[in-house]
């Protein structure tokens, strides 16, 4: 198995309230990550994470908007467990966010949605392919579903329409006449609406 050189997080996005604030704080503690946690101006907060061996660290800035706390962050780690626990905190705090997992043939870029992987794309020399892609299947499954209710609707007012047509072959009254001439219309109207 391929040994992973080094995580990039590109423009990674977390908001956060002040209670998942305070259990993001904890998610780090919990993960075994030394923390320090700095109150600068107007509300804003610096975490600075460091690896238990002193190795590596990351500095988030979050700034506070209204009843929020906004972090961009993009850096680059290298030690297991603090490339783990962001990859928990970015999951677990619905971040978006671009990842690049980098080995030494080849980088593996996760697009995170709302704490999501949305795709997973292998990039090497010889190009890209997509490795992984989400498909909301419930949210295409109702599209369906409606495409054929509307489908057998539109059956409906075909069989209504030539059973129209041959009541106006048969009237001989002007009014009759004209009251299906009207549904006629209105039955075109519906027509109309549900091919579009």
């Amino acid at each position: 198995m391929a040994k992973r050189l080094a995580t990039e997080y590109v423009n990674a996005n977390l908001q956060l309230t002040a209670t998942e604030m305070a259990g993001f704080i904890r998610l780090f503690e919990d993960q075994q990550i030394h923390l320090q946690v700095r109150v600068l101006e107007g509300g804003n907060q610096e975490l600075v994470l460091e690896d238990v061996a002193g190795r590596e660290e990351v500095r988030l800035t979050f700034e506070r908007h209204q009843d929020y706390y906004v972090c961009v962050l993009s850096c680059r780690l290298v030690g297991p467990r603090l490339t783990n626990a962001m990859r928990k905190a970015v999951s677990a705090f619905r971040g978006n966010a671009i990842v690049n997992r980098i080995y030494s043939h080849y980088t593996m870029i996760y697009h995170y949605r709302n704490g999501s992987v949305i795709t997973i794309v292998e990039q090497t020399a010889a190009g890209e392919r997509v490795v992984f892609e989400y498909k909301d299947t419930a949210q295409q499954l109702e599209r369906v579903f409606r495409s054929r209710l509307i489908e057998r609707e539109i059956s409906l007012i075909h069989g209504a329409v030539n059973e129209l047509l041959d009541l106006r072959n048969q009237a001989t009254d002007a009014d009759e006449i004209g009251r299906i001439d009207e549904r006629l219309t209105e039955m075109t109207r519906k027509l109309f609406i549900l091919e579009a």
